[in-house]
Order: C-alpha cells, then sequence, then structure tokens
C-alpha cells in the first residue's frame, strides 16, 4: 500500500533543508500551467506500469541522485500509482504521494503577522498555490476583529484569530471574487456576526444577504476604525478598508507589483469601462493616502513554476503607497495608454463567470465541486 503525506506536510519539506525529488505526474500542459515548486515533469497515468517500455530508467534520469521521491497529480491517483509501483520495483528509493494531489495543494496556507502599529493585530493569512491574501485585523486591548476577504477554508480565519486572542465580530468582503469560492457569508453564519459588502452590490445582484458598507463609513473594531473607500475598477462595487489610517486593504484593486485587471465584470468592452473607474480609483484616493501608509493586497501574483512573484509564503506580502508609486510602472501612465494596457490582461481565472455566480448566491455548488472549480493560479493581477 502506498504511503502518503499531506500537503501541508510537503509545504514542510519544500520550506526545509530536506533532499527529496517531487515529480509531477500530470500531462505536459497541466503541468506547465501550474504546478508545485521545485515539481519535476513525469507524466504517468494511473493505469500504466512502471517496468513497461524502459520507464523506470526514465524516472531514474528524472530523479537524478534523490533517493527520496514524492509523487503528485491532480488528485491523488495517478502519483499513487507511480509510488506504489516504485515501491515495488526497486529499493533504491523511498517512494510516497501526495495525498490529494494539487488539489490538496489548494488547500495549504501560511500565516504571517503585519507590524503596522502598537495596539494593531494584523494576521495576513496566504493561501500558498493561488496567492489569495485574507485578513485577521483586530484591537489588542478589546480582543474584537474584523476577518476581510475569507477563502471557503473559512476554518483558517477563525484559527488565526484565535491564536491571535481576538474575537471575530464581524466578516466584509471587499467585492464579489471571481478567481475563488468566498467563505465570507458562511463564516460569518457560522459566528453569528455581520457580512459586509461595499453598498453598490445590490447593483450586482448579489442575492446573499449582507449589510452594506456605505463610502467612507467607518466601523468600529474596538479601538480601532475600518473606513470603507469606494474603489471601483477592477469591479464595479469594490471597497478598499483603511485601518486607522495606517494601513489600507487593497484588494485587487492594488497589488505590490500590479494592480487588478479590469475585463472580468466589464467584459463587454475588453475593460475599458472598468480602467477608468481604476484610472480614477488609483490616482484620486489609493494615491492620495499618505506615502507611509502600508499597502496589504489581496492577491499575490503565483508564478508556473509555483513559487510567489514577490516574497515568500510565511513573509509578509506588503508594501506602501510611497513604493507602489515609485516602482509599479503602470502607475506611471497616462490615463489613455493606461486604459490600452488593461485591455491585454492575459489569462484570465480558470471557471470565473461559475465562480462570480458562486459569490453572488445565485449558483449552488458542492464543496468537492467548488475545489475543482477554482483550482489553478489566481490570474487577477494585469
Amino acid at each position: 500500500m502506498v504511503t502518503t503525506i499531506s500537503p501541508d506536510r510537503l509545504a514542510e519539506l519544500i520550506d526545509g533543508d530536506e533532499e527529496f525529488a517531487l515529480v509531477d505526474t500530470r500531462p505536459a500542459e497541466s503541468y506547465e500551467a501550474w504546478r508545485v515548486p521545485g515539481a519535476r515533469h513525469f507524466q504517468f497515468g494511473p493505469e500504466e506500469d512502471l517496468e513497461e517500455n524502459g520507464q523506470l530508467e526514465d524516472l531514474r534520469e528524472v530523479v537524478g541522485d534523490a533517493d527520496r521521491v514524492i509523487a503528485i497529480c491532480a488528485k491523488g491517483l495517478s502519483s499513487g500509482n507511480l509510488a506504489t509501483q516504485l515501491e515495488s520495483a526497486t529499493d533504491e528509493f523511498d517512494a510516497q504521494a501526495v495525498d490529494g494531489g494539487m488539489k490538496g495543494w489548494s488547500g495549504v496556507y501560511d500565516r504571517a503577522s503585519i507590524d503596522v502599529d502598537d495596539g494593531l493585530t494584523v494576521v495576513q493569512v496566504q493561501r500558498r498555490a493561488k496567492g489569495c491574501l485574507g485578513y485577521v485585523v483586530g484591537c489588542e486591548r478589546t480582543g474584537e476583529a474584523v476577518v476581510v476577504d475569507p477563502t471557503a477554508d473559512g476554518d483558517e480565519f477563525a484559527v488565526a484569530a484565535e491564536e491571535a486572542g481576538l474575537s471575530i465580530e464581524g466578516v466584509i468582503d471587499t467585492h464579489v471574487h471571481a478567481d475563488h469560492a468566498s467563505g465570507g457569508r458562511e463564516l460569518a453564519d457560522d459566528l453569528g456576526v455581520p457580512y459586509y459588502l461595499g453598498e453598490r452590490a445590490t447593483e450586482r445582484d448579489v442575492e446573499v444577504e449582507f449589510t452594506p458598507l456605505e463610502r467612507n463609513e467607518v466601523l468600529a473594531v474596538g479601538d480601532r476604525e475600518v473606513k470603507a473607500l469606494a474603489a471601483p475598477g477592477h469591479t464595479s462595487e469594490m471597497i478598499n478598508l483603511l485601518v486607522d489610517d495606517r494601513a489600507l486593504l487593497t484588494a485587487d484593486t492594488l497589488h505590490v507589483d500590479s494592480t487588478g485587471r479590469t475585463e472580468l465584470e466589464f467584459s463587454a468592452d475588453e475593460g475599458e469601462e472598468g480602467a477608468e473607474m481604476l484610472y480614477e480609483t488609483l490616482h484620486r484616493t489609493i494615491l492620495a493616502e499618505p506615502e507611509s501608509v502600508v499597502v496589504l493586497p489581496g492577491h499575490v501574483t503565483v508564478t508556473e513554476s509555483g513559487e510567489f512573484a514577490h516574497g515568500s509564503p510565511g513573509e509578509p506580502i506588503t508594501t506602501t503607497i510611497r513604493d507602489a508609486r515609485t516602482e509599479i510602472d503602470l502607475l506611471d501612465l497616462e490615463r489613455e495608454a493606461f486604459v490600452e494596457r488593461m485591455a491585454d490582461a492575459g489569462e484570465k481565472p480558470a471557471n470565473y463567470e461559475e465562480i462570480i455566480d458562486r459569490n453572488r448566491g445565485a449558483l449552488e455548488i458542492a464543496p468537492e465541486e467548488r475545489v475543482e472549480l477554482e483550482m489553478g493560479p489566481n490570474n487577477c493581477s494585469a
């Protein structure tokens, strides 16, 4: 029987110093599109025989001098077959398979504490495979907190709050997400606390119950203040959240190295309407904040090779207004050039239309189907 390891244990091995060969058995196009960092490709099916057609020798070439081989595939089937056959064919390798494959890998999380201000707790919850960044924002004195942009794995945010000694008093989604299933409404229901969206979410036919946050409305979180800023562009109802004039949760308005794309909602004109909105938001709202304000984005780009394009898992993914202004080329463009650039944002997130409908409450998706629907990188940056 094949020995398996959990996706979380795989993450520990990748972050540590242990030597092993990670072998991805999926088809080449799947491997090239999105994979675990350091994975080597060796296509192998759930019914294939390792000792036929010289495949064992081919595998030896792929793994090189490694004594430990860990196999991964989409769901754990073909990788389990490879690990089982490798164990029986030779005693030169310690072979294992990743439980749940890439589907399991998609649920690995890291947490990073962000130093913004004395008495203010900010925990960044990072979904490693997709680059989703959510937050727990709390007041140390009173222990009250809000959760911002939780994924469907709401327990990750509940645990992050508990470990920080905080009690969740509200849940906020900055917008109707297009790349992943939100866990905002479900987490709020589980905890019996309000669920917030920007007031313009009513114009997107959101069918789940929510409390609207009006433009410039301030939520008290203990002694701290969370102010809702209207920030249309990526979506029409987008809000950003200014915390004590010290930190700005920018969601998919502004990332550490780019801006959010604009054509997912505004597809009829290739994002031009959204790009016009985003340009105004960036230059009249976001960049008007003091240069020292810490920018806390909603995503970090995950490259095809599975690496964070900026920073590393478990480390804070942040920038400042000053650094964004000087380091992000898109922010130097004049309006017309910016709008033109937004029309070429690259490949869209997988299944984004169904994910939007699910997050609006217009489409029921079973949990097991949800994971497959949102697998892959986020593709929310322009």
